[in-house]
């Protein structure tokens, strides 16, 4: 400072600069803080730049976002002019669908109340219906039981008028005629190469039939002819449906009358390939002809007829009984005896010939007989003679047989007394209705032959003394027929053509027999062949004769159908009087 108390300007100037470096440093530090905010302003800018960037990104994306929905909302514009368009053509038809509603509403309750005024109607006319059924079912019921009980008083007088007419056929010594018809074959149907497909339907149409068990309706439809029905009246008929049982059940009635002293004779006759060989025997093939009672539904009339002769005979005393078998064929007019055997015992078929006895019988010499014990023995034989049986195909036929085959069982009883006609007694006795009835109805006939029941024939001889009935000899022929050719159907030439001649020509002159009879002339012609011959005992009237018809029922057959019916009509005819019973004595052969 200065003496004279100032201060001095040096002090002044240390002073202002002490201010100004103050000053100074305090623009150092506004410097560094303001440089620190620029550095921090710096950042936040490139971050927001950063930012900036991004935004503008976003923002092109957006703008792409907006050009495409304002494109969309341009297409969106479009689409919904044409929703639009289409939302007012619905509400057109909405609203036509609305008037057609109602329209078809109205119609409906027009129809509805129409409907329910029906308902009512047809309800009203059912209750009277009702009413009227029920009236209905009450007569109907009456009438079914009325029906029941004509049925029934039918079929008891059916029966009796089955009685009363096997009777009539006891007492005229009729011939009983069974007709089998045949169902469709295959080779019935099976279409020739010359045949047009009409003809064939035509050849292959039914024109049998059975109508009833007694009656045979044939249509005869030929070209060229008017429309003829045809009815046949037979003791039994059999429909195609028939088995082999139903034929048997009404063959075995003849078998008792076999043990009770009666000759029996069963024939089937027929065309070729109508069935005779299946209702005699059973089914038949090439390779295989052995009979068998294992096969017992389609076994036929032979060996159950030896069943039932067996059966009959094991309820007589043992030892009263022997059954002897003969087994011959007649071929080409010729009898073969197909159990005869050579001397290594093998059996082979051996020609025998037909003679006629002093007494008129006819009889076959030194014909093979073989004893059988039963019905397995039996058809052991019958197998035999068949293996040697002549067979040959047709046109008709594949197993056509050649020859008339005959067995026959020859029944021995022995030691007859005055007992053994106790039953026949007894029957008598208990048919006095039947009885009177016959008397009624034949009483000159009845006072002629003494008899009390018409199915039991009586003969002087029965009541001799037991000393002269030994034995009593009872014959069981059952006959096999060959079948009737027409050559032009069964096609055959040479050797099949002469067997077909002979096979005629036999069938023909057991015809013309028949016709003797029934004609009752005084000379039978027996002897015109050899089958006639054999048989002469059967149909003349010394046994009881049962022939089986068998036809075709096709068209194809009409013909040959005819024929047989024919045949069965005329055997139906005659009569042969009372057969009589086998009780003469009768001298034993050795065996």
């Amino acid at each position: 400072m200065r003496p004279d108390g100032g201060i001095s300007p040096g002090l002044v100037a240390q002073q202002r600069v002490r201010q100004l470096e103050q000053k100074l440093r305090a623009k150092e530090e506004r410097i560094v803080v303001l440089e620190t905010e620029n550095a921090l302003l710096h950042l936040k800018l490139a971050e927001f730049r950063g930012l900036i960037g991004r935004d503008c990104n976003e923002v092109a994306q957006l703008n792409f976002v907006h050009d495409k929905q304002q494109n969309l909302c341009r297409s969106m514009s479009s689409v919904i002019v044409q929703v639009y368009g289409a939302i007012q053509r619905l509400k057109q038809d909405l609203k036509n669908l609305h008037s057609f509603a109602l329209e078809l509403s109205r119609d409906f309750q027009h129809q509805y109340k129409n409907s329910l005024y029906q308902v009512l109607t047809v309800v009203q006319r059912i209750q009277l219906q009702n009413e009227a059924m029920q009236t209905f079912q009450t007569k109907a019921f009456d009438l079914a039981q009325s029906l029941q009980e004509v049925n029934e008083r039918y079929q008891q007088e059916k029966q009796k008028r089955k009685i009363l007419h096997n009777s009539l056929v006891e007492l005229r010594g009729n011939i009983r005629v069974h007709c089998r018809i045949r169902p469709l074959l295959p080779f019935d149907t099976a279409s020739g190469h010359s045949v047009s497909q009409d003809r064939h339907r035509k050849l292959s149409e039914k024109v049998a039939h059975a109508t009833d068990d007694e009656t045979v309706l044939v249509k005869c439809n030929r070209p060229g002819h008017t429309l003829i029905n045809k009815t046949f009246q037979f003791d039994r008929v059999y429909s195609a449906a028939a088995s082999q049982d139903t034929v048997f059940a009404d063959v075995a009635p003849l078998l008792t009358s076999l043990l009770d002293g009666y000759n029996v004779c069963i024939m089937a006759y027929g065309q070729t390939g109508s069935g005779k060989t299946y209702t005699m025997l059973g089914p038949q093939s090439e390779d295989d002809v052995t009979l068998s009672i294992e096969d017992e539904p389609e076994l036929g009339i032979i060996p159950r007829a030896t069943e039932e002769v067996f059966r009959l005979i094991s309820e007589k005393p043992p030892g009263s009984h022997w059954v002897e078998v003969s087994v011959v064929e007649v071929y080409n007019n010729e009898i073969f005896d197909l159990l005869a055997k050579d001397s290594c015992g093998r059996v082979f078929g051996l020609k025998r010939d037909v003679v006629t006895t002093k007494e008129g019988k006819s009889d076959v010499p030194l014909l093979t007989y073989e004893t059988v014990e039963n019905a397995v023995e039996f058809l052991q034989l019958v197998d035999k003679g068949l293996q040697l049986r002549v067979k040959h195909p047709t046109l008709v036929h594949a197993h056509s047989s050649r020859s008339h085959l005959v067995v026959t069982l020859t029944i021995t009883t022995k030691a007859v007394s005055a007992d053994s006609f106790a039953p026949l007694w007894t029957d008598e006795q208990s048919s006095p209705r039947l009885s009177k009835e016959l008397v009624g109805t034949f009483p000159q006939q009845m006072k002629d032959d003494k008899l009390i029941f018409p199915s039991r024939a009586s003969s002087p001889a029965q009541f001799e003394s037991t000393e002269k009935l030994k034995h009593i000899k009872t014959k069981l022929q059952l006959v096999d027929l060959a079948g009737s050719e027409c050559v032009g159907m069964s096609g055959v030439t040479g050797v099949a053509l002469r067997e077909t001649s002979f096979i005629n020509r036999s069938l023909s002159a057991l015809s013309d027999v028949l016709g003797a009879i029934a004609e009752q002339r005084s000379h039978i012609p027996y002897r015109n062949s050899k089958l006639t011959h054999l048989l002469q005992d059967s149909i003349g009237g010394n046994a009881k004769l049962l022939v089986m018809l068998c036809i075709s029922p096709c068209q194809k057959y009409l013909a040959e159908s005819l024929q047989s019916l024919g045949f069965g009509t005329r055997a139906r005819q005659v009569q042969r009087g009372q057969v009589k019973k086998r009780n003469l004595p009768v001298s034993s052969k050795s065996k």
